[in-house]
């Protein structure tokens, strides 16, 4: 516990603490589940006045704030704005349902890093905490590899054998999912989590039919076969 609230996850990015700042139990523990499934602490608080105190509190001992806009008791505007007067420098990506320009840059001019609208894709979501966490004099790595399957994450090309893999949108989602998390079992539920948003029918099958198109396409005549099914469990990237 820390100062009365409950410190949750995977210590394996350093510590990396993120608060979540979100009113809607749902919203929030999905973000907290699946940020500690990507081995980050999780704060989570539900309204303006708490994160007010909160956040100012814990200080040093914050990373990165997930920010809601729409919060009770005290909005989201008004919070940054109060924290950023009181020196309160770290990375704010602010979620919001608000879809409109003047609202975002409402946000960013009141100091806000990056700003998400809901509903979001949870690997878009990871891919802006990164790049808010990412010190500047940090350079970014472009490409993931695991042994001859490559991914370009700027054009979002695949690479199998040094052939050209076509993938669609969903599929290099899928794709970096699982090369982020080489040899480790991904179930459906981790899965739909991280490449659908939120709101998606966790029974649905579409992991299961997305992952069977990505599978013809990495599991290539001739090569040995990379993308496994692991009975009751769900799926996997291997070494050949």
């Amino acid at each position: 516990m820390l100062g009365g609230v409950a410190l949750v996850g995977q210590i394996d990015r350093g510590d990396v603490h993120i608060v979540i700042v979100e009113d809607d139990p749902r919203i929030a523990a999905f973000l907290s589940k699946g940020l500690r499934a990507e081995g980050y602490v999780t704060t989570v608080l539900h309204d303006g006045q708490q994160a007010m105190r909160e956040v100012v509190r814990l200080g040093d001992d914050v990373d990165l704030v997930l920010l809601d806009l729409g919060l009770p008791k005290i909005d989201g505007h008004e919070l940054l704005q109060t924290w950023r007067q009181r020196k309160f420098e770290k990375p704010v990506i602010l979620l919001t349902a608000r879809d409109d320009i003047r609202e975002k840059v409402r946000g960013l001019d009141g100091g806000a890093n990056d700003y998400v609208t809901k509903p979001f894709h949870f690997s878009e979501l990871l891919a802006r905490i990164r790049a808010a966490l990412r010190s500047k004099d940090q350079a970014a790595s472009t490409l993931l590899e695991v042994e001859d399957l490559r991914l370009d994450l700027v054009t979002k090309i695949a690479y199998r054998a040094d052939r050209r893999v076509e993938l669609a949108p969903r599929e290099w989602a899928l794709l970096e999912l699982f090369m982020r998390h080489p040899r480790q079992v991904l179930s459906r539920t981790q899965i739909l989590s991280h490449v659908w948003d939120y709101s998606f029918d966790p029974g649905s099958n579409v992991v299961d039919v997305y992952v069977g198109y990505l599978r013809k396409k990495i599991n290539r005549p001739g090569l040995k076969p990379m993308l496994q099914t692991v009975r009751g469990a769900g799926y996997r990237l291997i070494q050949p």
